[in-house]
C-alpha cells in the first residue's frame, strides 16, 4: 500500500494503492490441466479478472467474442458437414449394387439416403466464417480507431489512486483535476472522456466498490 498519498475521503494512507498496481494484481494468469474431446491431456492458460481490475480499465472490453463463436460453430458445422459429405457419402455411393434376383417379388431394396445435401450446407456454412472473419476485422479496425486516444487516457489513468477503505479514487498531481473522491463509474467516465470514446462508459458501465471498514 502507498503511504506517501492520503485519501480525500477517509484522510488515511494505509489502503490507497496507486491505480496501475490495482488493476495488475486483478489479472492472473490461471494455468490448469484438462481433457479435450479425444479424452487427451492439455495445458490450458485463462485470465481470471476481478470485478475491481474490470472496472479500472483504461479502455472499453471489445465485443468480439459473441461473433467468434458463432465462426468457431459455423467452422465446426462447415468442417463436419464436409466430412460426412465426402467419407460417408463416398462410400454409399460407391457400395457394389446387389445382384437383381428376378424370383423375389415385392419392392425393391431401398437405396441408401441422398447426402448430397451436405455439400450445401457445408458451404452454407463455410460462407458464414468468411462473413464472420470479415465482421472481426472491420471491427479490429473501428476500435483500433475508436481508440487511437488511449495513450491520453491511460497517461491520466496512471495519476490516479484507489483507496480501499473508500471504495473512491482520486486525482494526485494531475493537471486540471482536483482531488475529489470519484466512484469506479465516474473514474472510468472522466478517463475514457480524455482517451476520446467516453460516451462508451455509459454503455460498459463500472460496478461501484463496496465501501470497507
Amino acid at each position: 500500500m502507498s503511504r506517501t498519498h492520503t485519501c480525500p475521503g477517509c484522510g488515511k494512507d494505509d489502503r490507497v494503492q496507486a491505480v496501475p498496481a490495482v488493476y495488475l494484481a486483478g489479472r492472473d494468469a490461471v494455468t490448469s490441466r484438462e481433457r479435450n474431446r479425444d479424452g487427451d491431456m492439455r495445458t490450458v492458460t485463462r485470465t481470471v479478472t476481478t470485478g475491481l481490475s474490470d472496472a479500472l480499465a483504461p479502455v472499453p472490453a471489445s465485443s468480439a467474442h459473441p461473433i467468434s463463436c458463432l465462426g468457431f460453430f459455423a467452422g465446426f458445422v462447415c468442417v463436419a458437414s464436409a466430412m460426412g459429405w465426402v467419407f460417408v457419402g463416398g462410400a454409399l455411393e460407391h457400395e457394389p449394387a446387389a445382384e437383381p434376383d428376378f424370383g423375389m417379388f415385392g419392392t425393391p431394396p431401398e437405396l441408401g439416403p441422398d447426402l448430397s445435401f451436405l455439400g450445401w450446407v457445408s458451404a452454407l456454412a463455410f460462407g458464414v466464417v468468411v462473413l464472420v472473419l470479415l465482421e472481426l476485422r472491420r471491427r479490429r479496425t473501428a476500435f483500433a480507431h475508436l481508440t487511437r486516444g488511449r495513450h491520453r487516457a491511460e497517461e491520466l489513468w496512471s495519476q490516479g489512486w484507489y483507496c480501499h477503505r473508500c471504495g473512491t479514487v482520486h486525482f494526485a498531481d494531475a493537471p486540471g483535476e482536483d482531488r475529489t473522491p470519484l466512484t469506479l463509474q465516474r473514474f472510468r467516465e472522466r478517463v475514457w472522456e480524455e482517451g476520446g470514446y467516453g460516451d462508451l462508459a455509459a454503455v460498459q458501465r463500472a460496478a461501484d466498490a463496496v465501501r470497507r471498514p
